[in-house]
C-alpha cells in the first residue's frame, strides 16, 4: 500500500511539475512581440517595448492604443522600418548607441518624437546640436619643418575626418619614402613636423632626407589635397595667403563642404 501511494504521489509530483513547465513556456512565449515596422519584422520581449510607461509602444502592448495588424497577425506601425533598429536598441540598452557615421539625427528625432520617447528624442537633438557645433569648427594640419615653422603647408577645414584622411595619406607615403629613417619626421595631434626642409632655385620647398634624397615635394601634397577634397564635395574657398598670387605658391588651403 505504501508503494502504490507513494507511486501515485511521484505521478502528482510529476504532473504538477510538467504542468508548471508547460506554463512556463506558455508565458515565455507570450512574452515574445513581433513587430512589422514598415515592412521589417522585429521580434523582441514584452518587457523591451513596455519598458518606457506612456510611450506608443506601451500603449499598444497594454491595449491603451489602438493599432492594426498585418496579414501575418503581428502588429503593424507605418513608420521607418530602417530606423525602428535603433529605437529598439535605445530600449534594450537605455541609452543613445548609433553606428559610426550615422547622419540622419533629423529622421531618428522625428522617429523618437512619434513613439514618444522623450528621453530619446533629446538625446538624439543633444547628439545633432554637438555635430552642427563641430561642424562649424576649424580643422587645421600644419606640415613644417621642425626647425623653422614658418615654412610648410596649411590645411584648414570644417570636417574633421577630411583633415584626418589628408593626414594618414601623408603619413602613409612619407613612411614608405622614408623606410629605415623614422625619425625623419614626427606626428602629432594636428601637426607633421619633417626634419628637413629646403628651397631649390625656383621657390618650391621639397621634403628631403639627409643625404638629400628626394622624398616629395609640398606641391605635390597641395595638389593631392586639393583633388581629394573636390572628390569628397569640399570647394577650395582660397588660399589663406594670397600674396603670391597662386595656389600653388601658397602657404595654406581652406576647405569647406
Amino acid at each position: 500500500m505504501e508503494r502504490k501511494a507513494s507511486r501515485r504521489e511521484n505521478e502528482c509530483e510529476e504532473k504538477t511539475s510538467n504542468s508548471e513547465s508547460s506554463e512556463l513556456d506558455k508565458d515565455y512565449k507570450t512574452s515574445l512581440i513581433t513587430l512589422n515596422v514598415g515592412g521589417y519584422l522585429y521580434i523582441t520581449q514584452k518587457q523591451t517595448l513596455t519598458k518606457y510607461p506612456d510611450s506608443f509602444l506601451e500603449g499598444i502592448i497594454n491595449g491603451r492604443i489602438m493599432c492594426p495588424y498585418d496579414a501575418d497577425g503581428h502588429y503593424f506601425i507605418d513608420r521607418d522600418g530602417l530606423l525602428f533598429r535603433h529605437i529598439l536598441n535605445f530600449l534594450r540598452n537605455g541609452e543613445l548607441l548609433l553606428p559610426e557615421g550615422f547622419r540622419e539625427n533629423q529622421l531618428l528625432a522625428q522617429e523618437a518624437e512619434f513613439f514618444q520617447l522623450k528621453v530619446l528624442s533629446e538625446a538624439v537633438k543633444s547628439r545633432w546640436e554637438k555635430e552642427q557645433l563641430a561642424s562649424r569648427e576649424t580643422t587645421f594640419l600644419e606640415i613644417t619643418d621642425s626647425h623653422d615653422r614658418s615654412q610648410g603647408l596649411r590645411i584648414f577645414c570644417n570636417a574633421p575626418e577630411f583633415i584626418a584622411k589628408i593626414k594618414s595619406r601623408i603619413v602613409l607615403v612619407s613612411k614608405s619614402r622614408l623606410d629605415g629613417f623614422p625619425e625623419e619626421f614626427s606626428v602629432s595631434s594636428n601637426i607633421i613636423q619633417f626634419k628637413y626642409f629646403i628651397k631649390s632655385e625656383n621657390g618650391t620647398r621639397l621634403v628631403l632626407k639627409e643625404d638629400n634624397t628626394f622624398v616629395c615635394t609640398l606641391e605635390t601634397l597641395k595638389f593631392e589635397a586639393i583633388m581629394t577634397a573636390l572628390k569628397c564635395g569640399f570647394r577650395l574657398l582660397t588660399s589663406l595667403d594670397c600674396s603670391r598670387g597662386s595656389i600653388v605658391h601658397s602657404d595654406a588651403l581652406h576647405f569647406i563642404k
